[in-house]
């Protein structure tokens, strides 16, 4: 009985270890009011070392570019795109092309004109997370900013 019960445990113990989620990002929302009509919206990664995200403007037909989608609502309205520092760019052979990333910490803004004293910016962001030997599947993240 013994026996099996060690048996059981080791199977979990093992399935549990290898089941661990790699979650090399971490992000953060910071807001900053520019004017009384006008603010930046601050989205920041701090990446792992050995691993990397892409930019927002990766071409199609590689890894999955950063996104940003800014649900509408009648507290804010988009000044512009969203942007970014320069990205470092390189030819990756898995995707057989050159591809734009940031290591360490990116943050990407969003100019954003205010239209009431209160609200909450809702937004969602999709990016991908890869190393020089793997790829993690893309995430969605939703978030949310008091304006």
């Amino acid at each position: 009985m013994k026996k099996i019960l060690f048996v059981i445990m080791a199977v979990l113990i093992g399935t549990n270890a290898f089941s661990q989620i790699e979650k090399p990002v971490k992000w953060s929302f910071a807001i900053k009011k520019e004017s009384k009509d006008q603010a930046v919206i601050f989205l920041k990664a701090d990446i792992q070392n050995s691993w990397h995200i892409y930019s927002l403007d990766q071409q199609d037909g590689g890894p999955i570019k950063t996104a940003f989608t800014f649900l509408p609502d009648a507290a804010y309205s988009l000044i512009g795109k969203a942007s970014q520092p320069q990205p470092h760019t390189k030819f990756e052979s898995a995707f057989n092309m050159n591809v734009s990333y940031f290591e360490n910490s990116v943050i990407f803004q969003q100019k954003i004109r205010l239209k009431s004293g209160k609200g909450v910016l809702h937004g969602k962001l999709e990016y991908m997370t890869c190393n020089n030997q793997k790829c993690l599947p893309p995430e969605d993240l939703d978030f949310s900013i008091n304006l």
